[in-house]
């Protein structure tokens, strides 16, 4: 019995027959904390003086709030009796991270306090003109200084892993760091919804529409919930009395990855997956193609890079292309799923504000990116013959009417060429001769016409 070959893997073949899980979520999102009323030089001076009501806006003030915020930090790690870890210029904090959540498991709690000498923008004082009632006047500028933070490392009920680092100067910035694929994990895990984890991700789910319903919920409103529970938590240079007074820290976006991660029933129809990926879009990073995908008219000015990386981890490939300050990235992840996923560096390259109410238009932006992406993907294989119609055309056929048709015999010198010469004559509404035809085979062959 003879059978059936079996069909060439294309790249729309493989992932609408071999995926067994799709999930589109928020990856890791930085956010950048400030305090508005603390912004400018009128702002702070303001707080100083009428909030505190001190008659001068003295910096040792500043240095009186400084000194007392870190002795309550220091008091809060002695009470809750906290590791303490002094991180060094060019150490891999993650990596530190990692190692430390491993070694003092924690649930809904600090896990360690990073503390490191790091640059910021804080006040600096200068002396000015003496006031109407003789008092020294201060006049207040930012400058990039180098001051103690701190980062709270921490495993939130809702959120899993995530830190907050806090700075010890005026106007106090933080940092907050999250992970959207570790929020779903926790809420599956309080509805009793069975999964099984890929790093960061998901591998195997028991309710697949209720997890990608659970990751479109995460959105401002628990962010900013998660924020309120630890400045309640956590020592905050700012005391309690002082946020309800109007100087409290408000959210905007720094950085934010979306990402689709696509599941493989099988390991090897992901590597056949990115084989055909690799060979069929080299050129996805050109200015014509980053249009199609991004949406976006691609000028001169257009700032940025336009090529295509491929890098390898292993034997693990990944591509990359950018657009502006945006970075879109395809990978193999852990050697059983297709990752797309985009980084927005700067929300202002969409004409979105960074205001933290903006996350659900930016993470639609994103999701359409990533499906055009993989929709370009599939279009570079369209002119693909099939198996199927590629054995028609090797093998002898029988008309409707009876009358045999011989195989094509692709692949020939002379069946190429004739394929070729038959393309220049495709909009010629009059038709062509042989003679015409035979001048251009011939050409192709490197033979004389009159042969």
């Amino acid at each position: 019995m003879k059978t059936q070959p079996k069909p060439l893997p294309t790249i729309k073949s493989i992932l609408d027959e071999h995926i067994t899980l799709t999930v589109e979520c928020l990856d890791r999102l930085h956010l950048n904390g400030y305090v508005p009323g603390l912004q400018t030089e009128a702002g702070l001076i303001g707080f100083l003086t009428r909030h505190l009501q001190f008659p001068v806006a003295s910096p040792a003030l500043l240095g009186q709030l400084t000194r007392g915020y870190v002795r309550r930090v220091e008091d809060f790690i002695q009470q809750h009796q906290i590791p303490v870890v002094h991180f060094k210029k060019g150490e891999r904090k993650d990596k530190i991270a990692g190692r430390m959540r491993r070694q003092h498991p924690v649930r809904d709690g600090v896990v360690f306090v990073g503390v490191a000498q790091e640059k910021a923008q804080a006040f600096k004082a200068t002396k000015g003109p003496l006031s109407d009632r003789g008092f020294v006047q201060f006049q207040y500028s930012r400058q990039p200084v180098f001051v103690k933070h701190y980062y709270f490392y921490l495993d939130d009920a809702q959120f899993g892993e995530a830190f907050i680092k806090i700075c010890t100067y005026a106007p106090y910035p933080i940092k907050v760091c999250l992970n959207g694929h570790e929020w779903a994990k926790r809420q599956l895990q309080h509805q009793g919804i069975g999964f099984e984890a890929l790093d960061n991700g998901f591998w195997k789910c028991a309710a697949p529409q209720r997890l990608q319903q659970t990751c479109d919920e995460l959105g401002p409103p628990q962010i900013q919930d998660f924020l309120q529970r630890w400045l309640q938590r956590l020592p905050f240079p700012l005391e309690l009395k002082d946020q309800q007074a109007g100087y409290a820290p408000r959210l905007s976006i720094w950085q934010l990855e979306f990402s689709l991660t696509q599941v493989f029933d099988r390991p090897v129809h992901g590597r056949e997956f990115f084989e055909e990926v690799i060979r069929e879009n080299l050129d996805l990073g050109r200015p014509d193609r980053v249009q199609l995908i991004f949406e976006r008219p691609i000028t001169r000015r257009t700032p940025g890079k336009f090529a295509t990386r491929i890098l390898t981890h292993g034997v693990a490939p990944s591509l990359h292309i950018s657009y502006k300050s945006f970075d879109l990235k395809q990978y193999f992840k852990e050697g059983r799923a297709a990752r797309t996923e985009g980084t927005i560096n700067n929300p202002l390259d969409f004409g979105v504000g960074k205001a933290l109410k903006n996350l659900p238009h930016l993470k639609q932006i994103s999701r359409n990116i990533n499906h055009r992406w993989l929709e370009v993907e599939r279009a570079s294989q369209d002119c693909r013959f099939s198996q199927q119609s590629l054995q028609r055309l090797l093998e002898p056929t029988v008309t409707p009417d009876g009358q045999k048709a011989p195989g094509l015999k692709f692949g020939q010198p002379r069946v190429m060429a004739l394929l070729a010469a038959l393309c220049l004559f495709l909009t010629l509404p009059a038709g062509f001769r042989n003679a015409q035809l035979r001048q251009h085979v011939a050409a192709l062959l490197g033979r004389d016409p009159a042969d």
